[in-house]
């Protein structure tokens, strides 16, 4: 079970460096509120990520039961990866904004929990990260229909994705004053970049894999 494992650290590669307002506001909350806000947030977004991909499992649960041909479904994925690939390498524009100044604050329950509210909505209402999940699932959810157990191949994917993704956010709260000074444009232009060759080389993989059946 190597390769599911690798395909989720892969995706969970693609999500961590994915340029959006979520890495800003993550770094927002630790610098002006503190870590245990920043850490409540985190939460929020990895909660909104598991009810996405949920959601976005049985949608294509249900697809596959109406569209018997795999080429369909691999296609449709696909194309969705080659949109975001492109998006993100040529069109997204990349800004850095004003994050604000390292400082603690004193966080109350129930605002800690207004955090959590707030990093959950921001990642549900973002319409990118649900094509995200949605293009992703239909192209993981193909590639584990030719595995003994579909199932358990599709757990170990996005298992190994959210758990990537879960520490890397965890890490940027941990390290988000180190992090600030290091989040140039140029830098994040890079960062951009990359996540979108990798997007790009994915979605071709799908894509040729689609014509095989």
């Amino acid at each position: 079970m190597i390769e599911p494992i690798i395909k989720g650290l892969l995706l969970g590669l693609i999500l961590s460096i994915s340029i959006g307002p979520v890495i800003f506001a993550i770094l927002k909350q630790s610098l002006t509120n503190g870590h245990k806000a920043g850490y409540a947030f985190v939460v929020g977004v990895s909660a909104s990520d598991i009810t996405l991909l949920t959601i976005c499992n049985v949608f294509t649960a249900l697809f596959t039961l109406v569209l018997t041909h795999k080429a369909i479904i691999a296609m449709t994925g696909a194309g969705f990866l080659l949109l975001m690939g492109l998006y993100t390498l040529i069109f997204k524009k990349i800004t850095l904004e004003s994050i604000g100044d390292d400082k603690d604050k004193t966080m109350r329950k129930r605002d800690l929990f207004g955090v959590f509210v707030s990093g959950y909505l921001m990642n549900t209402l973002n319409p990118s990260v649900f094509l995200f999940w949605f293009a992703w699932t239909a192209a993981i959810g193909t590639t584990a229909s030719e595995s003994n157990n579909p199932l358990v191949y599709k757990l170990i994917v996005f298992g190994t994705c959210l758990l990537f993704v879960l520490t890397s956010d965890l890490l940027k709260v941990a390290l988000a004053g180190a992090l600030r000074p290091k989040l140039t444009e140029k830098t994040l232009v890079w960062i951009n970049r990359l996540s979108g060759i990798i997007i790009l080389i994915f979605s071709a993989a799908l894509f040729y894999s689609a014509l095989k059946y």
